[in-house]
């Protein structure tokens, strides 16, 4: 899939690191290293705009490494980029670590993945239909 992007970043466009890699690094566009202290969120910016094609979504996900060496994971889990976005994609990055974490200029600070996902319609109903689980939630089913 061709994807356009508009980088008024100085680095080089994302690209796959190994051949079986689904997503793209995204890097911190900053002038600046900026201190990210424990429970505190901050918007990173990337310097990068995409036209993402109509019925797929742009995912902002975090680094796994990051999150388990530092405790630096998104703040809103997974961020999403609609297909009819065009502005600066920005990573809101959170610190549940114990330390300060420093984020310098061009690191590596979540992945972009980009879905297929079907528009959906709701329709209002009075009950739905039966299942072995039916309302069971919530560590239900023993996990």
């Amino acid at each position: 899939m061709m994807i356009k992007v508009v980088n008024n970043s100085s680095f080089a466009l994302p690209s796959p690191k190994t051949s079986g890699a689904s997503g793209l690094d995204l890097r911190a566009n900053i002038d600046q290293a900026i201190v990210l202290k424990p429970l505190e969120r901050v918007l990173i910016p990337t310097g990068l705009r995409i036209a993402i094609p109509d019925g797929h979504e742009g995912q902002v996900r975090a680094r796994s490494g990051l999150a388990l060496k530092h405790g630096i994971t998104l703040a809103n889990g997974l961020g999403t980029i609609d297909s009819d976005y065009r502005g600066e994609i920005g990573v809101i990055l959170i610190n549940l670590g114990e330390e300060d974490y420093i984020i310098d200029r061009g690191d590596r600070i979540a992945q972009l993945i980009i879905i297929r996902y079907e528009t959906i319609q709701l329709k209002q109903v009075e009950y739905l239909d039966e299942t072995e689980r039916g309302d069971g939630g919530f560590g239900h089913t023993g996990y």
